[in-house]
């Protein structure tokens, strides 16, 4: 079975409120991860370009058709919006399940569902988000107010397309922001249809524009261009740090970043009535869209007494999630989002066998009649802390299985690593699992059961996990505005 593009697909750049191809005609292939085939030629932005929409951008934003528009008619508006994803929610979830390799039915009944609460939640929140008067003399006034920071640079990952844009744009669009997206150059099309369906809801021209492109150009002109106030980033710690470098050497924008994850889950042996269930719930925080999450839970800490009983769980789990086209509406993983991602993910494997870990479940590419990027669901026994498994992030179906004898090694091993973004703890014992939760270093911690919260919890990490702000909840209106404080004397 084989992806087909839904209609009303374009592949060219908007800006301003309508298509326009590349200011040098470049383009770039989108691919099926599937079957490896090119679906298509996307408009390849460059800075040209990016200029374009911030200019765009910030002429919506100076001229006040959105930023001063009455907060209840912004409102109004995102609703409408939201009712046109919601109609339009086959050819989002189509989209993106053929441009990133995602299951079908996790699109229709996850992501996209997931994405249009998003933008409905901020659109209601626009009137319940409220300044402050500060307590000062009876000499003076003070208020303190948030507005909107002005243009604001949107750079999303490929992984969850409509989630992640749509985390970003949410309350972007509710503070009264303008905005510039550089989807990821391998899952580019749903952006481009939201930001068709906002014109449509009547957002106003310019108020959201959509550019795709190469991250090393479209990514690198939108970040250094000096008339953007602020940048929001969602991928890799690497490309993280650049556009850090970009604030720095243009206009020192504001920066939220984002990043990567090597997200524990810990299980302790008085929880060892429940491994059934944890096991299950441990298969699809590792496993979930081929472990191409930041919240994966690649690492698996055990308490030694009940440790081969999990694996041995975990490998019959593993062995039965089926893997198949994204198209069909039975499958539970995909490939990886390209070729490379694929053979790092199996170098991985290779280099942790060598270093004396056990391959317990999958350790092998699969499907390679499709031409698509295909790995095993793969659970790693034997894993040390010291091991590159251990401690990067692969962003694929690998899972490393590692011991510990008591609370404190749980909390040292959780904590080795560079990253701070999620964790997950299973145990029976409340002060336990307490204890856990503010020990292990992490922006969202579950308990006895792998969530990333809802919409109403603020979501990031902490280290090299990112900063700078937080995707979700009403904290996340921090980074797209400007604290301002007014000071009034009296009695003059």
């Amino acid at each position: 079975m084989e992806h087909v593009l839904p209609p009303k697909t374009s592949f060219n750049a908007y800006i301003d409120g309508r298509h326009e191809e590349a200011a040098d005609g470049a383009t770039f292939e989108t691919v099926d991860p599937s079957t490896g085939k090119v679906l298509g030629e996307v408009t390849a932005g460059g800075a040209e370009d990016i200029d374009r929409a911030v200019k765009a951008a910030r002429r919506s934003f100076t001229s006040g058709v959105w930023s001063r528009l009455a907060p209840a008619e912004r409102k109004r508006i995102l609703l409408r919006f939201a009712d046109l994803l919601e109609d339009d929610l086959e050819i989002i979830a189509q989209l993106d399940s053929v441009e990133a390799g995602k299951p079908i039915t996790d699109c229709r009944e996850i992501d996209t569902p997931d994405a249009i609460n998003t933008i409905r939640w901020y659109a209601e929140s626009i009137d319940k988000v409220f300044g402050k008067v500060s307590p000062t003399s009876s000499d003076n006034l003070a208020y303190v107010v948030r507005e909107a920071i002005g243009v604001v640079g949107v750079v999303v990952p490929w992984n969850f397309p409509a989630v992640t844009l749509a985390w970003k744009i949410g309350p972007a669009l509710a503070a009264g922001n303008s905005i510039v997206v550089k989807p990821a150059e391998l899952s580019s099309l749903g952006a481009i249809r939201f930001a068709e369906l906002a014109t449509e809801a009547g957002v106003p021209d310019g108020v959201f524009n959509v550019v795709p492109g190469l991250g090393h150009i479209a990514g690198k002109a939108l970040g250094l261009h000096d008339d953007v106030d602020a940048i929001t980033f969602t991928g890799s710690t690497e490309v993280g740090r650049k556009f850090l470098r970009y604030a720095a050497d243009s206009n020192l924008k504001e920066v939220s970043l984002e990043c990567g994850g090597k997200s524990p889950q810990i299980v302790f042996a008085d929880a060892k009535e429940d491994l059934q269930v944890i096991a299950e719930d441990m298969v699809t925080a590792a496993f979930w869209n081929a472990g191409q999450n930041c919240t994966a839970g690649s690492r698996i800490l055990v308490q030694n007494s009940i440790r081969s009983e999990l694996v041995e769980l975990l490998v019959e789990r593993a062995n039965k999630l089926r893997l198949g086209s994204p198209a069909d509406p039975g499958t539970q993983m995909g490939p990886l989002i390209e070729a490379s991602a694929a053979d790092r993910t199996i170098r991985y494997i290779e280099e942790a066998v060598s270093a004396g870990a056990e391959i317990a479940a999958g350790g092998k590419r699969a499907l390679p009649e499709t031409g698509g990027y295909f790995v095993q669901p793969t659970v790693l026994d034997g894993v040390t802390p010291d091991m590159p498994v251990a401690r990067e992030e692969i962003f694929g179906p690998v899972v490393a299985v590692l011991g510990f004898e008591d609370t404190d090694e749980a909390i040292r091993i959780a904590n080795a690593s560079s990253y701070g973004l999620a964790a997950t703890i299973w145990s029976r014992d409340i002060y336990t699992a307490l204890k856990l939760a503010g020990a292990v270093r992490a922006g969202t911690v579950a308990i006895n059961g792998y969530s990333e919260g809802d919409i109403t919890t603020p979501f990031g990490g902490f280290r090299t996990s990112g900063f700078g702000g937080r995707e979700k909840g009403i904290e996340a209106f921090e980074q797209y505005t400007e604290l301002k404080t007014v000071w009034i004397t009296l009695d003059r």
